[in-house]
């Protein structure tokens, strides 16, 4: 039989010698979501294929060209969520989360699945942080949820990332931008991609978004959006953009964002950085105050954004910026012999139970194997059981960092002997167990 050997092209796997970097920064992200207010929703990993077409957009590269679409044993049609956004949207509608009251605020930490071609910061399977928040019509929300984001990159120390900003009007302004836009793609039709042909006439600010050189290059010297939005839109932009300046928040405003999905209105943003190649954008969102409606719901404003962990991770790879290790194991014992063994776990379980590391051997090392393992995995003390250490009901207990040796009891009084050796590493719940605090 044929040995599988390697991944599904554009996944990776996260090692255990690497989780800890994706832990540290996810829970800077529940702890900054926590202090504004957020709350976590997790949703399926696959939907109905039309919540998607309706909110994503039939005429977006996501869903053209992007999803995993399959039909089930049942004959249903679903997709693998390609974001989080839609998802969270309908999960809303169905359970009725709005009776509990605006502003409705959550977050998540989930897989998406796009069929692109793999690249540096680009997968098929990738890792999203979101946020999004429900019935807050104002541009104070707009301004918090960006403010949000940009905690998170504070929080990890992150540097040189440019916060780019606009406003692509809403449903009563933007038709006289598509007529702009149609104007002027039509004189470039025969130049255009065969897709963003037959974007012309549905929707031509898809054109804006595509990543066709050519098309590209067309779009360089298309209207602006900015110069199209209503008094209610421009009021608003100027409302998100005294926030981020009373916020103390730079920023530059970019007529050419429009983002690549369609249930966006108003406010759209992107937080970009330089180091990381070609796919600079480490987050993108904006509001999206029609979506609940598209989905069957009352009008309800909306809004929130998505930050892609991968890129995330490489930015601070590129900037230098270090991720503190997990701890180490505070206590390795060696057991020489049966009883020994049986002793040297009722300890490292009572080591455990007191929210300390310990570990022993469960691989048939023998003594010698053991202590370098100790080593290996840098353990602060080590302790070895056999025998004669039974019969005394002592011990000796070496701090691997400087050698020195301490005797111990093995009865109910090591563990105090073991907190007077590792007081400055102990937590309050180890504390309380030996009646210290």
């Amino acid at each position: 039989m044929k040995l599988i050997t390697s991944g599904i092209k554009g996944t990776e796997d996260i090692l255990p010698r690497d989780s800890y970097r994706w832990q540290f920064v996810e829970e800077i992200m529940r702890k900054q979501a926590a202090s504004y207010g957020f709350k976590e929703i997790r949703t399926p990993v696959f939907e109905h294929t039309e919540l998607f077409n309706r909110s994503v957009g039939d005429t977006t590269d996501v869903v053209q060209k992007e999803m995993y679409t399959f039909i089930t044993k049942g004959g249903d049609t679903v997709t693998l969520r390609p974001e989080g956004t839609a998802g969270a949207a309908r999960a809303m509608l169905e359970h009725g989360v709005y009776n509990d009251g605006y502003p409705i605020k959550a977050y998540y930490i989930t897989s998406c699945y796009r069929y692109e071609k793999p690249e540096k910061g680009r997968q098929r399977e990738f890792h999203q942080f979101g946020m999004e928040v429900y019935g807050a019509p104002s541009y104070f929300a707009d301004a918090e949820v960006i403010c949000a984001a940009n905690s998170i990159f504070n929080r990890l120390g992150v540097k040189n990332l440019s916060l780019e900003i606009n406003s692509i009007g809403c449903s009563k302004c933007r038709p006289k931008y598509h007529t702009a836009l149609k104007e002027y793609f039509g004189a470039h039709e025969s130049e255009l991609c065969d897709t963003c042909r037959s974007r012309l006439d549905r929707n031509p600010m898809r054109i804006l978004d595509c990543k066709s050189p050519v098309c590209s290059e067309i779009a360089k010297n298309a209207p602006t959006v900015l110069d199209f939005i209503c008094e209610d839109c421009s009021a608003h932009f100027d409302g998100v953009k005294s926030c981020l300046d009373a916020a103390g928040l730079e920023y530059q405003v970019n007529p050419t964002i429009v983002r690549g999905l369609d249930y966006y209105t108003r406010t759209v943003f992107e937080f970009v950085s330089n180091n990381i190649g070609a796919q600079g954008t480490v987050c993108g969102g904006g509001r999206y105050d029609g979506l609940i409606e598209e989905l069957g719901g009352q009008p309800t404003p909306s809004l929130g954004f998505g930050m892609g962990i991968e890129r995330l991770l490489l930015l601070l790879d590129s900037q230098g910026i270090e991720i503190e290790k997990p701890p180490v194991c505070d206590l390795y014992i060696v057991g020489m012999g049966e009883a020994a063994k049986l002793k040297a776990f009722e300890i490292i379980e009572g080591v455990r139970n007191s929210s300390l590391i310990a570990e022993g051997d469960i691989v048939g090392r023998g003594l010698k194997a053991q202590m370098k393992y100790a080593d290996k995995i840098g353990a602060k003390f080590s302790m070895v059981i056999g025998d004669n250490e039974l019969a005394a009901n002592k011990a000796v207990i070496k701090n691997m960092a400087d050698g020195t040796k301490h005797e111990v009891p093995l009865d109910d009084g090591f563990y105090d002997a073991f907190f007077a050796l590792h007081v400055n590493g102990a937590n309050d719940n180890f504390m309380e167990k030996l009646g210290l605090n």
